[in-house]
């Protein structure tokens, strides 16, 4: 069905990150042949946590089918490791730092990005979600109205699962709904966004409900400690994680009931990082590592391969709309930074360039509250070939957040608590500094040696033409992009409002004595860890 059409011309050097040489133009698509859509988003879950991506201590059968009878992603990143700017670059096919507001987490969606969705549902695409939509924030329209940004709520149908903490949402019944309700034989779009595995977790779940044991893990990542605490915390990750996998056998299995699987495109992915300490919300390769596995079994030719080239989330909205048979730049929305990967569905090879994975740029802008001023930690990165290079445009901030409030730029967990402890005891601060110390203005890592980042090249004069070549590229790229960050402009992220107002001047009604405990009135780090460093600071 999908006609590959050349262009002549020149094409930005954007085209580079999905490594096509030419544009994508689908041929005419009638309303019957128009695919389904069902998208199905982890919340919080990295790339080597899936059974079909290597990892021998969480089962993933969900995400595994969808990659054995489909296309499995080697290499996929997400632009920002949080969840708002990161769904934003799904929706609009941008980076954060071209979308104002929208780079930050926990603000307002600007009203001039239209989004793929909208563009679907003028084009005839009912619309729905159930679970988790983009956010944290709010999106309004230009007349101030709500505007929804994933299509229609499909939220009635509860579920009764095996913790306190997981989310009650009944995803397939949802979905379930949504599809009844779809009397007139329309093609649809549906966001199926998974709550699993965000944050908080029932401590020991993994064992007690999931059957696992800590001795399963065959490796705790080097930043953070190898102790019980941190082994059963990522054993709770992984009892969530499993949760909604299996959700999404569910999810096919409807599709099989009732006939339609056969052109339906199932799209599998997260939105950043596994929630813990030097992950979620940072610039390392586990911070933005997603996984990613497509399934369509009308049109992709060769079911059961891998694409090992770079791909990212700017290239999801152009993918959606090219099967749709919609032109992107007849769209109404902004020109993508992303191209469509439908051609891979035809020519397995287009994803997999023997000579060069591409390019890949990722960052962050302002994440949550604990700096003076509510301050983020702007970051700008780029991969290429397995190196990655990540520039600390404010290194003079802490990345997790200010000690004075227990480093709220990081969730709270058993892990954090962990690392704070080994400070406060004097037993070390290595796992500290990892994660929550100062860091330096370049850092450059070889990811194929090293994916835990721990290795840092960037003042080794063996690599120092490597870090020029690719900070060159990565600026030159900003810049053509209109980064504010490289136009002098970069402050104006700082001064974007929350979407929640009593948090605003967060660290000033700390110090003030106004907040006497930050940990309990956020909920989002134990109380415990604002104590330990309380006492550290002073």
């Amino acid at each position: 069905m999908i006609k590959q059409v050349l262009k002549i011309g020149i094409i930005s050097e954007l085209l580079s990150l999905s490594l096509f040489s030419a544009a994508s133009v689908p041929e005419p698509v009638t309303k019957e042949s128009r695919p389904n859509m069902l998208f199905c988003i982890f919340d919080d879950a990295s790339f080597s946590h899936f059974k079909a991506n290597g990892c021998k201590w969480i089962n993933t059968p969900g995400f595994d089918k969808v990659a054995q009878e489909g296309i499995r992603f080697e290499n996929f990143y997400t632009t920002n490791a949080k969840c708002a700017p990161s769904r934003s670059s799904i929706l609009t096919g941008l980076y954060p730092w071209q979308l104002k507001e929208a780079a930050n987490h926990i603000g307002f969606f600007p009203p001039e990005f239209k989004v793929f969705t909208e563009v679907l549902q003028e084009n005839g695409y009912q619309i729905g979600y159930t679970g988790k939509p983009w956010g944290p924030g709010i999106a309004k329209a230009v007349d101030g109205k709500e505007r929804p940004l994933t299509g229609a709520p499909y939220q009635k149908r509860t579920a009764s699962p095996p913790t306190t903490e997981i989310s009650k949402v009944d995803y397939s019944g949802n979905f379930s709904d949504f599809l009844d309700d779809n009397l007139g034989g329309k093609p649809w779009f549906f966001w199926c966004g998974g709550f699993e595995p965000h944050r908080k977790y029932e401590f020991r779940s993994g064992i007690t409900k999931g059957g696992k044991n800590t001795a399963m893990i065959d490796r705790v990542p080097a930043y953070l400690p190898d102790n019980d605490s941190v082994r059963n915390d990522l054993l709770d990750y992984a009892f969530e994680l499993e949760y909604f996998d299996n959700y999404i056998l569910k999810l096919i299995s409807e599709l099989e009931k009732r006939g339609i699987l056969e052109n339906t495109l199932i799209v599998i992915t997260s939105d950043n990082g596994m929630p813990f300490p030097r992950s979620k919300g940072y610039s390392f390769e586990i911070s933005n590592h997603m996984p990613m596995a497509v399934m369509w079994k009308k049109e992709i030719k060769n079911p059961g391969s891998t694409v090992c080239n770079y791909f990212s989330t700017v290239n999801l909205a152009s993918t959606f709309l090219e099967v749709a048979g919609i032109i992107h730049e007849k769209s109404g929305m902004v020109a993508s930074s992303g191209k469509s990967f439908a051609p891979i569905f035809q020519d397995i090879s287009k994803g997999n360039n023997p000579t060069s994975k591409g390019v890949l740029l990722f960052g962050r802008e302002r994440n949550d509250y604990g700096r003076p001023n509510n301050q983020g930690y702007p970051t700008r990165s780029i991969m290429k070939d397995d190196f990655l290079y990540i520039a600390n445009l404010k290194n003079d901030r802490f990345p997790g957040g200010n000690p004075e409030t227990g480093y709220l730029d990081c969730d709270g967990s058993p892990s954090k608590s962990a690392i704070l402890n080994l400070r406060r005891s004097g037993v070390n601060d290595f796992h500290w500094k990892q994660s929550f110390g100062l860091r330096s203005d370049e850092e450059l890592y070889d990811i194929s040696k090293d994916k835990d980042c721990m290795n840092d090249l960037a003042k080794n004069p063996r690599y120092a033409k490597k870090k020029k070549e690719l900070k060159k590229q990565l600026f030159d790229s900003l810049k053509q992009q209109k980064d504010p960050r490289m136009t002098g402009n970069g402050d104006v992220f700082d001064k974007y409002p929350f979407m929640l107002p009593d948090y605003w001047n967060f660290w000033e009604r700390v110090k003030s004595g106004e907040i006497s405990d930050p940990a309990s009135k956020t909920g989002w780090v134990e109380p415990s860890d604002y104590e330990i460093e309380i006492q550290q600071s002073h």
